[in-house]
């Protein structure tokens, strides 16, 4: 990893790119050839398809049903013993490509909720008023700000997160569409996942391409700044024609009237978060040092008692009622409503059911890997499609578009891939940093676009629980995964970048045009 990356996050990724390249003694073999390998996970795609799509149904315990429907169809076309079918199912949900993402999310969950609690959402919304950021403007400003947050802390998971619970009631409040709000988020997140010389994709297509990382973020400017310009002129195009949800003058106005400045403090622990992740940092730490920030702000300042961020509510006939109940995060309740709340319980809390559909689709994507569908489709782009430069270029593209369409995680499906890039690159000697930046730039831009991405998920997660953190937030106000994709325009720009450079010829170098430097890469 560069300089201001730890060896932690460094060694992640070397463990990630090993497990990927390593390859298991066991396969499995189905009825109909490697094709058939694709079952589970195709079949899962057509279920999202029709749920969310065609039901309208934004579901995501749903989407779980659909993935076990899935896996059980698919064991069906397996030849002989399924134990090896079954086996596989438990490897791939152990994967810790898929436990780094789910961890990240938790954290951000834990964080984002705390900054929720204390205020900072009404301090934005203040903020906007105060200076005349209306619904048109408040998608570029959302977008520029989740760019500037997911370069610093290397993770577009958890900037999608965080700017959900925050920026995303702030903005529909305002009158901002809310779909085109998410979209502003979601590229946001691209923006800067795609930068961040700490983010797990840009080391995985650095080291996997055999390139030395600061040379691949530096030479990568030149695709993320047109894209970048595009999307800003987009969003405010399509700010000044998308009305917003009515809320009512009377909601409206009381929410904003009650809103203070001194929410915006959390500020500061954003930038914790920031600093502590370019330091050097690993991704939990930064933001577990950003919590401790604002838990102690919310407290200090009065924000918010200890009881929102973390609360027991015991109840009254048990032994010990009486003598916890002075303790801050002590609540006497009846019987029946004996729980545990607060910031830090919600934020991790609402993501449960998206790591358990996580886990079953990168299973899912595993069976697809060792039942050889994924080598046969690669195979096939290598023989047929990738005959010259230019096409072997626009198929690096069309791959990893490919892949990110079945395995959810935007990294999973970059190491899943990184490979067959490598090949196709050596085969007509294009440069590794030309290679990594194809195979980066696609990664993160489609991870947070397909309606069934992790990315996107990760967003709808966030905002599922919204209703219940706010009088005014609406079920209506909460966008479906299927309506999103056509607005998150900084990675349908990043796309359509690569692929005019891939036929044009822009950008590219070859293998002795530049050399990588040797450079501590992890």
């Amino acid at each position: 990893m560069t300089t201001v990356a730890d060896d932690n996050s460094g060694e992640v990724a070397e463990e990630l790119v090993e497990a990927a390249q390593a390859r298991a003694d066991s396969k499995i073999s189905f009825y109909g050839g490697k094709w058939a390998s694709t079952i589970p996970i195709g079949t899962f795609i057509l279920w999202a398809i029709v749920q969310s799509g065609i039901l309208r149904i934004g579901d995501t315990t749903g989407l779980i049903a659909g993935m076990l429907v899935s896996l059980i169809f698919g064991m069906f076309f397996v030849k002989g013993d399924w134990k090896t079918y079954a086996n596989t199912i438990f490897e791939g949900m152990t994967q810790r490509v898929a436990a780094t993402a789910i961890v990240a999310w938790l954290w951000a969950g834990m964080f984002a909720n705390t900054l929720q609690a204390g205020g900072f959402v009404g301090g934005l919304v203040w903020a906007a008023d105060a200076l005349s950021v209306g619904p048109t403007l408040f998608p570029v400003v959302t977008f520029l700000l989740a760019g500037l947050l997911a370069t610093g802390i290397g993770t577009g998971y958890g900037t999608t997160v965080a700017f959900t619970a925050l920026f995303f009631p702030a903005g529909v409040l305002i009158g901002t569409n809310p779909v085109l709000l998410f979209g502003a988020i979601l590229s946001g997140a691209v923006f800067g996942d795609n930068l961040a010389p700490v983010s797990d994709t840009t080391i995985v297509s650095a080291v996997t391409q055999d390139s030395d990382i600061g040379g691949v973020v530096a030479s990568r400017f030149k695709y993320a700044g047109v894209a970048a310009v595009l999307a800003i002129v987009a969003y405010v195009i399509a700010g000044s024609s998308m009305t917003g949800i009515d809320i009512g003058q009377e909601a409206q106005q009381l929410f904003i009237s009650s809103s203070e400045p001194l929410g915006l403090v959390h500020i500061v622990s954003i930038l914790v978060v920031i600093g502590t992740a370019v330091s050097g940092r690993h991704i939990i730490e930064a933001i577990s040092w950003g919590l401790l920030t604002s838990i102690v702000f919310n407290v200090t300042l009065g924000l918010a008692p200890v009881s929102d961020v973390l609360v027991f509510n015991v109840p009254r006939t048990a032994s010990v009622a009486d003598s916890v109940a002075f303790l801050p995060f002590v609540n006497l309740v009846d019987a029946g409503n004996a729980s545990v709340g607060g910031s830090i319980y919600t934020g991790a809390q609402g993501f449960f059911p998206l790591i358990v559909l996580v886990l079953l689709i990168v299973a899912g994507s595993q069976i697809m890997i060792r039942g050889g569908g994924f080598e046969a489709i690669q195979n096939l782009l290598l023989s047929k499609v990738a005959t010259s430069v230019r096409r072997a270029e626009t198929t690096m593209v069309l791959g990893t578009a490919f892949v990110n369409s079945m395995i959810t995680i935007n990294t999973a499906a970059e190491i899943a891939i990184a490979p067959y890039i490598a090949r196709i690159g050596q085969q007509f000697n294009i440069n590794g940093y030309r290679r990594a930046n194809i195979l980066d730039a696609n990664t993160s831009a489609l991870g947070y676009i397909f309606p069934w991405a992790g990315g996107v998920l990760v967003g709808y997660a966030a905002m599922q629980g919204l209703p219940g953190q706010y009088e005014w937030f609406t079920q209506s106000m909460v966008v479906n995964p299927i309506t999103v994709w056509p607005f998150v325009f900084h990675g349908w720009f990043l796309f359509g970048v690569f692929i005019l450079s891939a036929l044009t010829g822009f950008g590219l170098e070859y293998t002795s045009d530049r050399e990588s430097e040797e450079v501590t890469r992890v």
